[in-house]
């Protein structure tokens, strides 16, 4: 009977996501649906699982994995002080910014919270409703960073300031609710010890990040695909936390949490956070949340007229208790943008779960009130995506095309600034001469400047754009540009060398600087020789239909897949990957890996939403 139980928790674990994919099911949380599919194969309904020690222990080991690739989502380097060292570029830029940053603003909402939480819980006491003032806190405060990142990754705003902004302000929602929880258990559990004793779990912790720092570059050298020794690194590090955190009386949740910010501090590549999440969330967190739903008898609860005023209560207090982050969005954002924000923060299930789960382990709460919790914050997962989605706009900051100024205005440089006028850049001309400036100025935006001299552009705010083309003939006056525009903090220079010698005698410096680099003889010698091996080269080039493309891959959806498995390998063509400093020739086999720049080519309908879609930040 134990194994028929496992093999349906299994069977609807894989069933859930191709079902949600089928039907386009995009509005609840995958996490949602699996506690819902436990209720419904539980004993509230068909009662076809029933729990026993085997899946107990699976649920135990679900909530530790869980618990620690939460920790693993945490990027530290929202905490990260600027830069002292800034450019005289990101100055002007910083001082242009906006009053309230991201790092201000999540600390101030989060502050709001805990100041309403800490209200809501003490209301609920005064009422009688729930009288444990210091759990109830601690419940309101938290925030699924799971799901918000889901949610901020579908809309490609984890690089904006929203999206930073929100997302910071999840990560405190797991952070501080998991070391409340710590103190809440070591008071009241009847195992529990001196509370200094939970320094040596954090002493553990260092000792982890400094003894394995360098763990990463040592493992490029010794990989082997049978040995998978980042993932053995993982669990070693989840089993000895989890296990020091039992002995000084904590809860081995919170030892999986700081496992998750070891390994996370310890800068995993890529595929290693892939393959844990492939052994967390293809096997044990779904049986995890499955069993989480299987444990809430609907029928023993909503028979309780107490459960059915709590669950209302419940839901309203977890909304309340981020109401107060409203005003505070708003400082920054638009009201819309502010309102979805707010719901979005709303969304409460992972660490909740956790905490019923110690709670109860503790007798500080009743099965009744459990479930009220519970059922309360799978609301609040429903409520605060659908929100979130129909709200949520595209800040007008964000929505700024890619700027590029050109420094000379010649038969080269305005055709390529045309094209990219056509294709959503926001393109500036820049020339001294006034003779070019009368031949083109009816054609494209061109300035006609009175010198270039550097600080002049400066003043003039030349300078001041994402990326420079320095495409005048003269060679030395290219090289004097691009150093003045590289030690003001323009992030892009591509500077033309028409004369060999002077790109010789200045190249080391150039790479140095960063400044990307041209000559008209190289590329007409370039294409010539294409053209006499490869006889299609020009036409694909020149062609209206099709055209070759470059995109830095970011979309982590993408990463490890191999090239015959993209969805659109039929519309295009992958010449090259270029992957750490050196290019990959591409087969179908071949794996994509996170930063890749591939070039390939196709149709140019179709090559705006191939970029877009591999190049997406999530």
């Amino acid at each position: 009977m134990d194994q028929i139980s496992l093999v349906i928790i299994l069977l609807a674990a894989l069933a859930i996501p191709l079902i949600m994919a089928r039907f386009k099911l995009t509005l609840l949380p995958t996490a949602v649906v699996e506690i819902i599919v436990g209720v419904v194969l539980g004993p509230s309904l068909f009662n076809v699982i029933h729990s026993n020690d085997t899946l107990s222990m699976l649920k135990d080991v679900g909530v530790i994995v869980l618990l620690f690739l939460s920790g693993l989502e945490i990027d530290f380097s929202l905490f990260s002080r600027k830069r002292n060292d800034l450019t005289p570029l990101e100055q002007k830029q910083s001082a242009n910014a906006p009053k309230y940053s991201p790092v201000v603003l999540a600390f101030m909402s989060y502050g709001a919270i805990v100041i309403m939480s800490v209200g809501l819980a003490y209301g609920l006491k005064f009422t009688g409703l729930f009288t444990d003032v210091w759990l109830g806190m601690i419940l309101f405060m938290t925030i699924s960073l799971g799901i918000v990142i889901a949610a901020l990754k579908e809309k490609e705003l984890l690089s904006k300031p929203f999206g930073q902004t929100i997302l910071l302000i999840s990560a405190l929602g797991e952070v501080v609710p998991m070391i409340g929880l710590t103190f809440y258990a070591s008071a009241y559990s009847p195992t529990a010890k001196s509370l200094w004793l939970l320094l040596l779990i954090l002493l553990a912790a260092g000792l982890l990040v400094v003894r394995f720092k360098t763990f990463f570059k040592f493992f490029d050298r010794i990989n082997k695909s049978t040995t998978q020794l980042d993932v053995r690194l993982s669990f070693f590090v989840i089993v000895l936390l989890v296990t020091i955190a039992e002995s000084v009386g904590a809860e081995g949740i919170l030892g999986a949490f700081l496992a998750g910010i070891v390994i996370k501090l310890l800068e995993p590549h890529e595929e290693t956070k892939v393959r844990l999440d492939s052994i967390g969330y293809g096997f044990f967190i779904p049986i995890f949340f499955i069993m989480s739903g299987v444990g809430l008898n609907l029928r023993t609860l909503l028979a309780d007229p107490k459960t059915l005023i709590l669950i209302p209560i419940f839901l309203i207090a977890y909304l309340v208790a981020k109401a107060a982050i409203w005003p505070i969005l708003r400082l920054r954002f638009t009201t819309g943008n502010a309102f979805a924000g707010t719901a979005m923060s709303s969304t409460t299930l992972t660490v909740v779960l956790a905490i019923l789960q110690v709670a109860q382990h503790l007798h500080r709460i009743t099965a009744q009130q459990s479930g009220a919790f519970l059922l309360a914050a799978i609301l609040t997962c429903i409520i605060g995506p659908i929100t979130f989605n129909r709200l949520y706009r595209t800040e007008a900051a964000d929505a700024k095309p890619l700027n590029v100024h050109f420094i000379g205005t010649n038969l080269l440089t305005v055709p390529v600034a045309q094209q990219l006028t056509k294709h959503g850049y926001d393109i500036h001309m820049y020339t001294d001469q006034e003779r070019n400036y009368r031949a083109f100025n009816s054609e494209i935006d061109v300035h006609l400047l009175e010198n270039l001299v550097p600080n002049d552009l400066v003043e003039s705010g030349v300078f001041d754009t994402d990326m420079i083309v320095l495409g005048q003939s003269n060679s030395k006056e290219n090289y004097r540009l691009a150093k003045s525009a590289k030690q003001y903090g323009v992030p892009r220079v591509i500077a033309r060398f028409e004369d060999p010698n002077i790109l010789d005698e200045r190249k080391d410096t150039l790479f140095k600087l960063g400044v990307e680099v041209f000559s008209t003889p190289d590329v007409q010698i370039s294409m010539l020789r294409s053209l006499i091996e490869t006889p299609s080269t020009l036409e694909l080039l020149t062609s209206t239909e099709a055209g070759v493309y470059e995109v830095q891959l970011r979309n982590h959806k993408y990463v490890d897949i191999q090239i015959r498995n993209l969805p659109f390998i039929d519309d295009i063509t992958i010449a090259q990957i270029y992957r750490e400093k050196r290019f990959v020739r591409p087969s179908g086999d071949t794996p994509l890996k996170l930063n890749d720049r591939i070039l390939f080519t196709s149709s140019k309908q179709q090559s705006a939403q191939i970029r877009r879609e591999l190049g997406k930040l999530n």
